[in-house]
This record gives C-alpha cells, sequence and structure tokens, in this order.
C-alpha cells in the first residue's frame, strides 16, 4: 500500500514494516520558555505515510493481514525504528509490532 508520498520518495517498505513521518518536537515548554534543538525530546509519535504488504506467515506461507493504514497516527519507542532522511526530510521506518498506540 505505497502512497504518493511513498512513490515520490521511492521508497516501499517490505513485510510488517512501516514509514512514519514523525511529528515535529516541540520548541516550548508548558511554561513558555524556548528549547533549543539539542535540548528537544526526540518525538515518539507520528503519521503513517506507507505500510507493508504484511508479514509472510512461516505455517502458511500467505502475509498477514496489516493492522496499520496510510494516515494513521501513531505512538512508537523512543528508542524503536530506524532514522532515515531523505530530501532533509526524517522518517523512522518501523516493524508494526514496534507501534504502541493508535490514536483515535
Amino acid at each position: 500500500m505505497a502512497t504518493a508520498t511513498a512513490k515520490k520518495l521511492k521508497i516501499r517498505p517490505l513485510d510488517d514494516r512501516v514509514v512514519v513521518e514523525p511529528f515535529e518536537a516541540e520548541e516550548r515548554t508548558a511554561g513558555g520558555i524556548m528549547l533549543p534543538d539539542t535540548a528537544r525530546e526526540k518525538p515518539q509519535q507520528g503519521r503513517v505515510i506507507a505500510t507493508g504488504p504484511g508479514k509472510l506467515l512461516e505455517k502458511t506461507g500467505e502475509r498477514g493481514q496489516m493492522s496499520l493504514k496510510v494516515g494513521d497516527a501513531v505512538f512508537y519507542g523512543k528508542y524503536s525504528g530506524t532514522e532515515i532522511e531523505i530530501d532533509s526530510d526524517k522518517y523512522v521506518i518501523l516493524r508494526e509490532s514496534d507501534i504502541l498506540a493508535v490514536q483515535d
């Protein structure tokens, strides 16, 4: 299920992997203090921009169905996945099992 964005970037996730575009880190604290780039928390949520076809099941040889879809807002672990940069845009490639929750 590649999207127009994923096609433009020429990336297609394999198996049960998803490509997530992280949301921007907060620039200010709740008290209004500006944070420099080095002090900002690494984002742990983002939007799914592409999904793979699903995990290949060992016993049957069929593909498992993905529970995520393009456009889902998701939460993932702080150190999960692999960060990549394409045309100065940052993305994270994660396994579906690394996704902790989907925001309704």
